[in-house]
């Protein structure tokens, strides 16, 4: 889940508005907030932490799917496939994993 749907879960399970987060956040106001929000901008380390103490989560569950984004092992395609796999629903996902695994080498399954 990308940082920006966390927050906006995050945001709606604890009640708390835009105001109320630029609120308890270091530097950041309500425009800042919204686009965090809206996935137009990213908080900074320091409000990461402070994001992660306002909803008592650790500051890891925001940071996990960018982490895992910005992998540096990972190729520009990795990036493209996961970002593909992650665009599908529940279903498709499944299908396409049977596809993946009916190539790897060695394999002798057959893709539905």
């Amino acid at each position: 889940m990308s940082i920006d749907t966390t927050l906006r879960l995050l945001t709606r399970a604890t009640g708390m508005t835009v105001a109320d987060l630029a609120t308890a956040i270091p530097r950041a106001g309500i425009g800042t907030v919204n686009a965090w929000l809206k996935g137009e901008k990213l908080p900074g380390k320091d409000q990461i932490d402070a994001l992660a103490r306002t909803f008592g989560v650790p500051a890891g569950a925001l940071l996990s799917e960018l982490a895992s984004t910005l992998d540096p092992a990972r190729t520009k395609g990795e990036h493209e496939l996961l970002a593909a796999y992650r665009a599908l629903n529940t279903r498709q996902q499944g299908a396409l994993l049977e596809v993946a695994r009916s190539m790897r080498p060695g394999s002798t399954r057959k893709a539905k």
